[in-house]
């Protein structure tokens, strides 16, 4: 497939039509990442990294701190280069057609960069001319990101909440198919978390919305798919849903002292055992049908006392620590 490249002067209503087409006919990715390496100096900071987001899609994008997050997302707002691999955002290539790219994406960095002495509007309207855009936008983000009470206010005199929805505003004055989030709710208070956590779900309806997180109850509200990099490298892309999944569960049971694990391995449908501590395991079992019952039962033959038995769901939290080793 041939890139078009746009020239400078293209509005950017323009550019987003001509997405919309292209998308309704091939069926094109918001975001395409193949084989993404990026190193600085020996250290490898992402290792063959690739992954597809699909327009409306909601997807968090975990991992530890400098497992390779931000150099990812900076690679797909063309800040950073990649050494190997390719990247593109919309159909446009991230190195080859950087301007194409930045007219599609809208980003909020995690250390949300304002003009603390200019006033709400002022602020969205130096942006808006950055951009070259219609000043009534500006009134539409103003609603949409429920700034309207703030508008007449100095950036320096509103919350952390609100300051927020100042930057989600800048970054989605152009009207930008995909938004990048870095630590988008980090130091909100409850009820600020709510609010934003709305407006995110709002504008995904529309928009495919990568967001780069460490509360994982906030992905789990929120995201429709999870990527979790871990030194550098891809380990999991799942839908939420899956971790759901009606067939599979998670036995926890104290037996009054150690038993094998090989030995609970022989539990039907028992597809791993973990030893928590002491005499504590875990049993993960493929099945819908509640196990606890064949748990007992076993520990009643094999003349196991059984102290506590108990079900728990397989979350996000127990997957993050599951593959990048958190204790």
């Amino acid at each position: 497939m041939k890139f078009i490249v746009f020239s400078a002067n293209i509005k950017p209503i323009v550019v987003r039509v001509y997405f919309l087409l292209l998308e309704k006919i091939f069926g094109i990715m918001s975001i395409s990442v193949k084989n993404i390496t990026k190193k600085f100096g020996s250290q490898k900071a992402l290792d063959q990294i690739s992954f597809e987001l699909k327009k409306g899609e909601i997807v968090g994008f975990l991992g530890p701190n400098g497992a390779g997050k931000s150099t990812m997302m900076k690679i797909l707002t063309t800040y950073y280069k990649a050494d190997e691999g390719q990247a593109t955002v919309n159909t446009f290539d991230v190195v080859k057609q950087p301007k194409s790219v930045q007219r599609c994406i809208g980003y909020l960095p995690e250390h949300n960069p304002l003009y603390l002495d200019m006033y709400v509007r002022e602020y969205l309207t130096f942006n808006a001319e950055v951009y070259r855009i219609n000043k009534k936008r500006i009134d539409q983000v103003i609603e949409q990101t429920g700034l309207s009470p703030e508008v007449h206010k100095k950036i320096g005199q509103l919350s952390k909440g609100y300051r927020q929805r100042v930057g989600l505003a800048a970054a989605m004055l152009h009207d930008p198919a995909v938004l990048i989030l870095d630590e988008p709710t980090t130091g909100l208070d409850p009820n600020q978390l709510l609010e934003i956590r709305k407006l995110i779900k709002e504008i995904g309806r529309e928009k495919t919305i990568l967001w780069s997180t460490h509360i994982m109850k906030e992905v789990e509200a929120v995201c429709d798919r999870v990527l979790i990099i871990n030194q550098g490298k891809l380990v999991a892309d799942k839908k939420l849903s899956e971790l759901r999944d009606e067939n599979e569960q998670i036995i926890e049971v104290e037996f009054d002292y150690r038993v094998e694990e090989a030995f609970l391995n022989r539990l039907p449908h028992a597809t791993q055992v973990k030893n928590l501590g002491g005499f504590v395991y875990e049993i993960i079992f493929d099945t819908s049908k509640d196990m606890r019952s064949a748990v007992f039962d076993f520990a009643h033959d094999n003349s196991l006392k059984t102290l506590q038995l108990s079900r728990k769901n397989k979350n996000l939290e127990s997957l993050f620590t599951d593959l990048t080793g958190s204790k």
